[in-house]
């Protein structure tokens, strides 16, 4: 399972990345995380790092790249992954493509995330992010218990820079200028899927697996084993007016094989 998470700031890409993570055991791959541990770090790359996300800036496509390329050569996506933040850029996509091609690892499928931009900016400027966990929440959709400590681990909650309405102006101005031209890229290889961003956490979910379930783990698939007296049975799984049907048939023997 190889995918991509596109869509502009606050479109609630993390959001079901996470959930993705839960459902099918696969590692989120954020660069806007990895970006923010350098910050976090105090490094050369967190500082430089931090002054362009103040300004609502991409950051540079090489250091971007090198980073994500070291994240998947870790051992935790050898059976997949989801990239949320990353690609932004076409130059990216392609050196992106030349990498994962080099593995025989090409991604799979691209959802883009799509929601009208005055919900967005009413989203992304009511985000509250714990500083010590991560976790998010949402003074309009997901109210903390208290107003400036985290639910799940107690630390204290903040507006991130970014979250801030002038910040997510220009960060929405940026990707209508160079990050929307993907959407162009991807759908150029008939991998692009578009995903309505608007509605409740669950609903989209539910929207978003279906897509995954249907095409990057298709419910059509073979499960071949060969039995003891050499005949080979196949199971196979389809929907069929929403139900999930199964079927068993009989080959002549075979080379095994699992698709």
């Amino acid at each position: 399972m190889r995918i991509i998470l596109l869509g502009a700031p606050g479109s609630g890409k993390g959001t079901q990345a996470r959930r993705l993570v839960e459902k099918y055991k696969v590692p989120q791959v954020s660069t806007g995380d990895i970006l923010r541990a350098e910050i976090e770090a105090g490094s050369d790359v967190g500082k430089e790092v931090e002054k362009i996300i103040k300004r609502g800036g991409l950051v540079p496509d090489n250091l971007v790249i090198e980073m994500v390329t070291s994240r998947l050569q870790k051992p935790d996506t050898r059976r997949g992954f989801i990239l949320d933040g990353f690609p932004r850029t076409i130059p990216q996509a392609q050196e992106l493509d030349t990498r994962l091609g080099w593995v025989s690892r090409p991604i799979q499928m691209v959802v883009n995330f799509d929601i009208a931009e005055a919900k967005l900016i009413k989203r992304v400027t009511a985000r509250l992010t714990c500083g010590d966990c991560g976790e998010i929440f949402n003074l309009r959709t997901r109210k903390p218990k208290l107003t400036d400590t985290c639910d799940a681990c107690g630390g204290k909650l903040k507006q991130r820079p970014d979250d801030a309405e002038d910040s997510v102006r220009t960060r929405l101005e940026t990707y209508h200028n160079e990050t929307e031209r993907l959407t162009q890229y991807y759908r150029a290889q008939h991998k692009l899927r578009t995903l309505e961003a608007s509605g409740s956490a669950d609903d989209i979910f539910s929207r978003l697996t279906a897509m995954v379930d249907t095409e990057v783990r298709p419910l059509e698939n073979k499960v071949v084993s060969v039995h003891a007296e050499g005949e080979v049975t196949s199971m196979q799984t389809t929907i069929v007016g929403g139900k999930i049907v199964r079927e068993m048939s009989t080959v002549e023997p075979r080379a095994t094989r699992v698709e």
